[in-house]
C-alpha cells in the first residue's frame, strides 16, 4: 500500500471532489457490508481491534496492550488477523511460526503479535478464530477485521490518531475512511484516541454524538534514550512514515536522512545496498521501525540481511490510560458471557 496521498488530511477540495464518483460507490458498498452485520460467531469471546481510516493509527501496538492485559488477569490470548503483505492464510488458517515464517509468507504484523501470543492469519476470520479455540486461547483479538463484518465480535474498539483523527472524512479513495462514519460507530463499542491534537477533539465530538465511550493512550518509545543525539538516516515501509519521524525526533536524534517507503514495502536488494552505502557515505546509524525490521528478517544472504543487521530498531508501544486495557477485555468477556444461547 502507498503512502497515504496528502489530500486526504486537509479539507475537502479539488482532488476529493474529483474523486467523489468512484468514492460514492465504494462508500454504497462498504456501508451495505457494514449494516448486513456478521453471521458467524467463534465459540470465544472476540475483541476486535479496527481503525475508521486506512492504516497508521495504531491498531496492532494496540492489540498488543490489550493482550498484556489479558495476560495479567490469567487468560489466554490469541490473535487473529488477515496478515497483509504475505500470502498465508487464503484457503486455510495458518498458525503462525515465528521462528520459521517470514513476512513474506504471514506479513510484518503478524510476526510482531506472534512475538507475544498465538497468532492465526486467516481470510475466513471465523475459521481462524476456531483455530485459536483449538490452540486453548479463550480470547480472541481481531487486529483489524472492523470492515469485513465476517465475524461478530463481542467489543469493537475503533483507534483514531489524535493527530490526524478522520482527514477530510471522505470515504476511499477521496479521503482516509474505509465506509462513512456514522455507519462505522453504529458499529463500534468505543473509541480509543492515541495523542493529542485537533483530530483527538474531533474523535471527542464524534463519541459524544453517537453516545460511545472513549478512552485514551499514548506512544511510549522505551529505548528512546539510546538515540538521543545520534545522526541518523530513518528508514521505514509504514502507513504513516511522519509519525516515525516525529517519534526518533522527540527521542532526541539528528535525522540526517528520511527515507520512505510504502507500507508493508517487501525491500529489494538493490533498496538495501543503496541504504547501507548512503548511511556509510555520510556516517550515519540506520534507524527504523520494528514493522520494518520483521519485514527484513528471514531474508537471504544478501545485503537486505546486511541491512537488517545494521539497523537499530525505535521501539514504540502505546499505554492506555489508568486500567483501559484491563477494563476493556473485561467487558469483552461480559458480553460473551451475555451472548443469546441457541
Amino acid at each position: 500500500m502507498p503512502q497515504a496521498p496528502a489530500f486526504w488530511w486537509r479539507e475537502p477540495g479539488f482532488r476529493s471532489a474529483a474523486l467523489a464518483p468512484p468514492a460514492l460507490v465504494y462508500r454504497l458498498a462498504a456501508d451495505r457490508r457494514l449494516r448486513a452485520g456478521a453471521t458467524a460467531r467463534a465459540a470465544l469471546p472476540v475483541l476486535c481491534v479496527g481503525n475508521p481510516t486506512v492504516g497508521g493509527a495504531g491498531k496492532t501496538p494496540t492489540a498488543l496492550a490489550l493482550a498484556e492485559a489479558a495476560l495479567g488477569m490469567g487468560l489466554r490470548p490469541g490473535f487473529l488477523t488477515r496478515g497483509h503483505g504475505g500470502t498465508a492464510g487464503r484457503n486455510a488458517p495458518h498458525l503462525v511460526d515465528h521462528g520459521h515464517d517470514g513476512a513474506a509468507l504471514v506479513g510484518d504484523e503478524s510476526l510482531l503479535l506472534a512475538k507475544r501470543a498465538p497468532t492465526v492469519v486467516a481470510r475466513d476470520r471465523a475459521a481462524g478464530a476456531a483455530l485459536l479455540r483449538a490452540e486453548w486461547c479463550d480470547l480472541a483479538i481481531m487486529d483489524d477485521g472492523f470492515q469485513s463484518a465476517r465475524l461478530h465480535p463481542d467489543l469493537a474498539l475503533l483507534v483514531v490518531d489524535g493527530r490526524r483523527a478522520f482527514g477530510n472524512r471522505r470515504v476511499l479513495p477521496a479521503g482516509p475512511l474505509r465506509a462513512s462514519l456514522a455507519v462505522q460507530m453504529d458499529r463500534a463499542s468505543a473509541l480509543l484516541v492515541v495523542g493529542e491534537g485537533e483530530g483527538a477533539r474531533a474523535a471527542q465530538a464524534l463519541a459524544d454524538v453517537s453516545g460511545r465511550p472513549l478512552y485514551r493512550a499514548r506512544a511510549l518509545s522505551p529505548n528512546a534514550d539510546a538515540f538521543h543525539g545520534l545522526r541518523c538516516l530513518a528508514f521505514s515501509g509504514i502507513a504513516d512514515g511522519e509519525k516515525f519521524v516525529r517519534a526518533l525526533r522527540a527521542a532526541g536524534a539528528e535525522i540526517v536522512a528520511d527515507e520512505r517507503f510504502p507500507d508493508h514495502h517487501p525491500y529489494t536488494g538493490e533498496e538495501a545496498r543503496s541504504l547501507l552505502q548512503e548511511a556509510d557515505s555520510l556516517g550515519l546509524a540506520l534507524v527504523t521501525t520494528a514493522k520494518d525490521q520483521a519485514r527484513m528478517t528471514g531474508a537471504g544472504p544478501g545485503p537486505v540481511r546486511g541491512l537488517a543487521a545494521r539497523a537499530l530498531v525505535l521501539e514504540h508501544r502505546l499505554e492506555l490510560e489508568g486500567d483501559t486495557a484491563r477494563r476493556l477485555v473485561e467487558e469483552t468477556l461480559r458480553l460473551f458471557q451475555a451472548r443469546p444461547r441457541s
